[in-house]
């Protein structure tokens, strides 16, 4: 009775269910495509976040970390390379040659290095043009072979002149290197970005001086008989970069703003970014473009003669020579006997010294962090403004060393004529442990501040025409300043003996100064909203008729 009403049930059923999995085959097809798309955004953004990666980490192998590298590992083999010296002048005249004639020797090995820095400086801005920044790069490695050859063979050629050519090359190899990375990465970067990829090669130059530290050991390559491999191992960063940076892009902004490559421009920016963000990028770029248009590419000089580019120029100037003249360097140099007045056994010397590269190593990664969340002013301020506080703590830590200093005079004002020996004792002892103390934490305020956020600012505040004679400036003024500083501590620290951080704490509080008034925050903006604010504060006049007609596409020639 019941079978004939429910007949039609299972055809209905079934006719029901038949239709029911159409629609939910659809609504999984359409979350699975969901789900497949999203996976596949995730995927590609993973991959172009690994394509920026790989660039930076390409240039930066074979850039900045090879200066940050040649400027440390050259004091491991300093004893060795000047008995090589008196043995090969031996061995030429039959006479060992005088002590003040090695000394001489030794000085020129070392000097030779800036020497070539600021060749390569001069260098760097024709290179950019004419050869573009990643050939640039590469082609910039040839000196680093060159010299590595030069260092590897001289002790069998019995020749320290081949120790003093491949000492230049490899300083030609880092001024080119230390110009065009930050602009080659800068230019490569979007906004969001730039700062901390700019700053990327700070991290690699602290890397090196690491890297260069610890290969220098006596237990690795700074024994007496390995100091040529040691000197020769600059080839390996250079054989990595040639490996690698011919596979990653070209700037896009060269491409299109200097070469007037569209087609290449997107190509880059799609490897760089993918395909979300690259028209509206590139409509960024075509303005810049347009902005250039019946401009050509400016000249180092030219910019001291423009009034549009007053503070630019000013802001480079200032925050360039103060990150050279801040005194970080002198630190290096000045750790040594401090470990030794804080009774560090002289063997370990060699390993508390690496802890002064580590700290800046961890401070600039630490700066990359957080640069586009703080901002490049407030890096700048407080980093100098740290610097001065533990430059004052180690003059006195300095001071109260110095032959009894205060601690001995306050003990002999308040008990006459025989001071305790034990007040004596307890106000000196601890003196060096402060004075090291003061000697990490000045590194690690120089690594947040100034160490990276400086190099942005050639990128940052000048356009595309006045870049590279920008970056020319800064090479110039950083490899004139870094000599001079070279050359003229022995002297300030004769003259003022424990005093010596006065003159340097002067210039920190001139930094921070500076920095707080005429440095204008550029986090989060594009070259062209940078470049219309400093021209309204330089030039607060509308000027008169319009500055561009058209967009033309500008092709770079040279400096």
């Amino acid at each position: 009775m019941d079978v004939g009403p429910r007949a039609p049930g299972p055809q209905a059923r079934a006719g029901s269910h038949s239709r029911a999995p159409g629609a939910a085959t659809r609504a999984q097809f359409t979350s699975a495509h969901s789900a497949e798309d999203q996976h596949r955004s995730a995927l590609q953004g993973l991959i172009q976040g690994r394509v920026l990666l790989l660039t930076i980490c390409a240039a930066g192998i074979g850039g900045t970390f090879q200066f940050g590298y040649n400027l440390s590992i050259i004091s491991a083999p300093t004893w060795h390379i000047q008995e090589f010296t008196n043995e090969t002048w031996q061995a030429r005249t039959g006479r060992p040659l005088p002590d003040h004639l090695v000394l001489l020797v030794w000085s020129l090995i070392v000097s030779l290095f800036p020497l070539g820095g600021l060749s390569g400086a001069l260098l760097a801005g024709p290179m950019a043009i004419t050869l573009g920044r990643k050939k640039s790069l590469l082609v910039n490695n040839v000196f680093v072979v060159v010299a590595a050859i030069l260092f590897g063979f001289s002790r069998k050629a019995g020749s320290f002149e081949m120790i003093m050519l491949g000492r230049l090359l490899t300083g030609v190899n880092a001024g080119v290197s230390m110009n065009i990375q930050p602009m080659y990465l800068g230019e490569s970067a979007p906004k969001e970005l730039r700062g901390a990829v700019a700053m990327s090669s700070a991290i690699f130059t602290a890397l090196g001086i690491v890297m260069g530290q610890v290969v220098g050991l006596r237990e690795l390559l700074g024994g007496p008989q390995a100091w040529p491999l040691l000197l020769a191992s600059c080839l390996v960063p250079g054989v990595l970069q040639l490996a690698s940076l011919p596979l990653l892009p070209e700037s896009p902004r060269y491409l299109l703003i200097d070469r007037g490559d569209t087609e290449a421009c997107v190509a880059a920016l799609k490897r760089l970014r993918g395909d979300r963000d690259v028209a509206r990028e590139l409509e960024e770029i075509e303005e810049e473009r347009a902005a250039c248009q019946g401009r050509r590419i400016q000249r180092p000089w030219e910019l001291f003669l423009d009034p549009a580019l007053r503070r630019q120029v000013t802001s480079l100037v200032v925050l360039g020579s103060a990150m050279e003249l801040c005194g970080n360097d002198s630190v290096y140099a000045y750790a040594s006997s401090i470990f030794l007045e804080a009774r560090v056994p002289g063997e370990k010397v060699q390993y508390a010294t690496i802890g002064t590269g580590s700290c800046e190593l961890f401070a600039v990664l630490v700066s990359c962090v957080v640069v586009e969340r703080v901002g490049r002013r407030v890096l700048l301020i407080g980093g100098y403004g740290l610097m001065i506080c533990w430059g004052s703590i180690f003059t006195v830590a300095l001071c109260l060393q110095v032959a009894g200093g205060m601690g001995q005079w306050l003990a002999q004002v308040c008990f006459p004529p025989h001071p305790p020996h034990c007040l004596l004792q307890s106000s000196f002892h601890w003196m060096p442990y402060l004075a090291m103390s003061c000697i990490f934490a000045f590194i690690l305020s120089f690594g947040i501040g100034p160490a990276g956020v400086t190099g942005i600012l050639a990128t940052e505040l000048f356009d595309q025409m006045a870049r590279p004679a920008a970056y020319v400036v800064c090479g110039v003024l950083m490899w004139t300043m870094l000599f001079l500083v070279g050359l003229g501590f022995p002297f300030i620290r004769e003259s003022l003996s424990h005093f010596l951080y006065v003159p340097f704490i002067g210039v920190c509080i001139c930094g921070a100064i500076y920095t707080g008034l005429f440095l204008p925050e550029t986090k989060g903006k594009t070259f062209l909203e940078i470049s219309k604010e400093l021209h309204r504060l330089n030039l607060p006049r509308p000027a008169q008729g319009p500055m561009w007609t058209s967009p033309k596409v500008i092709t770079s020639t040279g400096l």
